[in-house]
């Protein structure tokens, strides 16, 4: 995997540094552990759903009835929707999921006086689910969903010792994560296809506080995450004439693409951490 080779590449690199103080002493060397805790996502208001009805590549067309009304009047809900009515008829929609996420890490550091640089790498995963929903006056519900399968991440490290003992750092690097995307409708009359999973870049950055205890330590640290997410395509097909496949009234018989509106996938992370040092 190139984001793990590329930290070794880094790894090497610093061993090349002389240490500054004895190896037990200090934030010198190579170390390994694991960071645990609670992602939280930013409140997307505003998500909805963009239509090609005509298949041009360009979203925001209004799919319509055979009469020529809005067929998504009822709207949209930051969520995934419990039924197939809107909040606006009595529906409702739950809240993005929120959930624990787990990683392992290794890392080097090198201190210089009061100061200290590094690298980290870390693979793991999060449970957190961002969804959200139309709703078409038929009436039916038609949700995307996306979650993590895993992500790894390579960052730069930097911070301040006043003791040799107590880190305050700052990170900030690149992120890799496979990003899994889902498709769901009440609607029974036209069918829907979409491409799943995708490998996505993305960057990571934060800070933290870390406590040597000998040659363990312990800490708490903040991370924001971000991934682009811009391509995934719902396709909506099926009998002639329904809204999605009414040709005469400023679409395309083969129907109508979907995506969503919001195209970053982000979120806030704060967990602890604890690590031994070689």
């Amino acid at each position: 995997m190139k984001i793990i080779a590329l930290a070794a590449g880094v790894a090497i690199a610093l061993t090349t540094f002389p240490a500054a103080a004895q190896e037990d002493a200090g934030f010198n060397g190579l170390y390994v552990g694991a960071a645990g805790g609670y992602d939280v996502q930013p409140n997307d208001t505003g998500s909805g759903v963009l239509f090609d009805r005509n298949l041009d590549g360009r979203y925001g067309d209004v799919v319509r009835t055979g009469s020529g009304a809005d067929a998504f009047s009822p709207g949209f809900c930051n969520g995934a929707a419990r039924n197939q009515l809107s909040p606006g008829a009595g529906g409702s929609c739950a809240n993005d999921k929120d959930d624990w996420a787990y990683y392992g890490r290794v890392g080097l550091d090198a201190q210089r006086g009061r100061i200290v640089v590094g690298v980290v790498g870390e693979f793991g995963t999060t449970n957190i689910t961002d969804a959200v929903t139309a709703f078409s006056s038929t009436p039916a519900s038609y949700v995307f969903n996306r979650g993590i399968d895993w992500e790894a991440g390579i960052r730069a490290r930097a911070g301040f010792t006043p003791n040799d003992t107590t880190l305050f750092y700052g990170t900030f690097g690149p992120g890799y994560a496979r990003i899994d995307r889902a498709f769901g409708s009440t609607n029974t009359t036209n069918t829907f296809t979409g491409s799943g999973k995708r490998n996505q870049f993305g960057i990571q950055g934060g800070g933290g506080v870390e406590q040597r205890i000998g040659r363990f330590s312990i800490g708490l640290e903040y991370l924001y995450h971000q991934y682009r997410d811009d391509d995934y395509v719902v396709r909506a097909a099926g009998p002639a004439g329904t809204p999605f496949t009414n040709a005469a009234n400023g679409g395309n018989a083969a129907g109508t693409d979907f995506i969503r509106s919001d195209d970053k996938f982000r979120w806030h992370s704060m967990r602890a951490t604890v690590g031994f040092r070689f």
